[in-house]
């Protein structure tokens, strides 16, 4: 009985194998890469090119900006995420898949108010400087020197203006109106941003629960003037959900009278 024996090759099986590791790990490869992705930014209401718009990798921690024509490009691989910030716009953060070219459209976070209305309406800093220019003198040159001032030839010596404005009178009475009307400032600048068109708009609140809350919860001249509109915004809906878990917190006590009835 004879018996035949098949050599069976396995050379094709290998190489097509080897083949498609080969493809895979190219493209593997080729999504690993940086590369260049174009883009442009736009505002979602108006539809007008935003400048400045900063754009940040989260992976490489790198940050851009986009030029005075809204567009930019930055260094990302697929699978980036990229998040896209402006001072009175929501962020924006996109993943990328294998998107060449980016169109971003930035909601904004602030009301918009008529254009009438802000027309007609006189900023803090602009009521600053009127009040500066109607007191002159608080704010001359007398208020502004310090106590030691340079002498030609004979080096610091004492300044005659800084001594009468620390001594006299009438000295001593502008410098408490010149602090009177920098707190005012300060009042102002903190009422002009936490109005009640805007807090009433993100709170939903009226009447006399809105003035109890930004009664409430009034920030700082620190917070006014240091946060971004997106910051500011989240600011007011955070302290906006601890006025509802206790709306009786920060609230004055009853004022208790001494007097007492004669029997």
């Amino acid at each position: 009985m004879l018996i035949t024996r098949r050599c069976v090759s396995f050379n094709p099986v290998i190489k097509v194998w080897a083949i498609i590791v080969l493809c895979a790990v190219q493209v593997t490869a080729a999504f690993a890469q940086d590369k260049t992705i174009d883009g442009i930014v736009f505002d979602n209401n108006s539809k007008e090119r935003i400048a400045r718009v900063n754009i940040v990798n989260t992976r490489t921690a790198e940050s851009y900006y986009n030029n005075l024509k809204a567009e930019f490009k930055v260094k990302a691989r697929s699978g980036d995420v990229l998040i896209f910030s402006k001072t009175g716009y929501f962020n924006d953060t996109v993943t990328l898949k294998n998107e060449a070219t980016l169109v971003i459209y930035l909601k904004p976070s602030s009301v918009q108010l008529r254009e009438v209305s802000i027309r007609s309406l006189v900023t803090p800093l602009d009521q600053y400087n009127r009040t500066k220019k109607d007191y002159t003198k608080i704010y001359g040159h007398i208020a502004d020197k310090g106590l030691l001032s340079s002498i030609s030839g004979q080096g610091a010596g004492l300044s005659i203006d800084a001594l009468w404005n620390m001594v006299s009178k009438e000295g001593r009475n502008a410098t408490h109106l010149r602090a009177i009307i920098d707190r005012d400032y300060r009042e102002n600048v903190i009422d002009y941003r936490f109005n009640r068109t805007l807090v009433g708009s993100i709170t939903g609140l009226d009447d006399v629960k809105l003035t109890d809350f930004m009664f409430k919860y009034r920030p700082s001249y620190y917070i006014v003037t240091s946060t971004n509109d997106y910051d500011f915004i989240k600011y007011i809906r955070t302290s906006y959900k601890r006025y509802l878990r206790n709306p009786e917190a920060f609230s004055l006590q009853p004022l208790i009278s001494d007097d007492k009835t004669a029997p």
